[in-house]
């Protein structure tokens, strides 16, 4: 295992690397930039030591582009956390109830649905829950991330925990407009991984009670929810776990459609916007840091599902 971690964190640095010579080609985009008159690698080489520093530049207002990046990237995590958490607590259930449930009526309720969900455009179905809730039923607020009336302080970069932190006297009233205000977004961005995973544990569960030891459990007399619990699921999951947090790191591309429509104040709309004012510090800087969290998430879910899965183990020793 320590050999795999050693080959998976070589991976690591060489593609972040890689990322760098992306990161400093975008600079030199710029005909203005001094990056661009300067010799490609010894430019790179004095790159690579101020990204070390976290020093991506600095805007044309003057401000550090990290300081930036800091707080959109937070306002994404936090979009994308929630979306994620939602996300697996309707996808791995339904996934689970439709693997049970084999070519009856449940099964194929849930695959017409997820696929129905998988195959329905992001923003059309945003636009129809804002009309829905924000528009006609008026329960939900159709953007931003809170209510502007509220002072929430910059404590950690996320607003729900900064909200319930703060001492103002409408903590509590501030951190229900964080709340409302991140349900549609979340919702909007919990629907393409939801139907994935609610594939990919039907796949899963689907395998796993065809096995003997699930036929075992049933002739030893033990319930459904005991098989359930203490066998199918935990074979089940371990399989799928490198497969989940790819989700996670790609939602972060559907996060720039979503924060388009609800005007959420992460890196997805900040970098539309670096895009459309030619700003190549700015988008430098974000490419950087989303490329980075992304092969972080990968790299990371893949060491975890090989130390909690022992048949991946015993196939990686195999071939190693």
């Amino acid at each position: 295992m320590f050999i795999y971690a050693i080959r998976r964190f070589n991976l690591f640095v060489i593609t972040l690397m890689i990322l760098t010579v992306v990161g400093y080609s975008i600079l030199r985009l710029d005909p203005t930039s001094p990056w661009a008159i300067s010799d490609f690698w010894q430019g790179w080489t004095l790159y690579l030591q101020e990204i070390s520093q976290l020093d991506f530049g600095t805007t044309a207002q003057g401000t550090p582009v990290f300081d930036e990046v800091k707080v959109v990237f937070t306002a994404t995590l936090e979009l994308c956390f929630f979306a994620f958490i939602l996300a697996l607590c309707i996808g791995l259930p339904l996934g689970t109830l439709a693997g049970m449930r084999q070519n009856k009526w449940a099964d194929r309720l849930i695959s017409f649905f997820s696929m129905a969900g998988y195959s329905a455009p992001l923003f059309w179905v945003a636009l129809l829950l804002v009309m829905l809730f924000s528009l006609r039923l008026e329960w939900l607020p159709i953007s931003g991330r809170y209510n502007l009336l509220y002072d929430i302080p910059q404590i950690t970069g996320f607003a729900m925990v900064d909200a319930w932190l703060s001492d103002s006297p409408n903590r509590e009233e501030a951190f229900t407009s964080v709340v409302m205000h991140l349900i549609l977004p979340a919702l909007v961005l919990a629907l393409a991984p939801t139907t994935h995973f609610i594939r990919l544990m039907r796949a899963s569960v689907a395998d796993v009670i065809g096995k003997n030891y699930i036929r075992v459990a049933k002739i030893k007399g033990l319930s459904k929810v005991e098989i359930i619990f203490e066998h199918v699921l935990r074979n089940a999951i371990p399989p799928i776990i490198p497969l989940i947090g790819v989700q996670l790191s790609s939602m972060l591309t559907f996060a720039i459609i979503t924060e388009s429509i609800f005007n959420w104040p992460g890196i997805g709309r900040w970098l539309l916007d670096a895009v459309s004012n030619r700003d190549y510090v700015s988008i430098q800087a974000g490419v950087m840091v989303v490329a980075t969290f992304v092969l972080a998430t990968q790299i990371l879910s893949e060491l975890v599902g090989t130390l909690i899965n022992p048949l991946a183990r015993k196939e990686w020793y195999a071939k190693y």
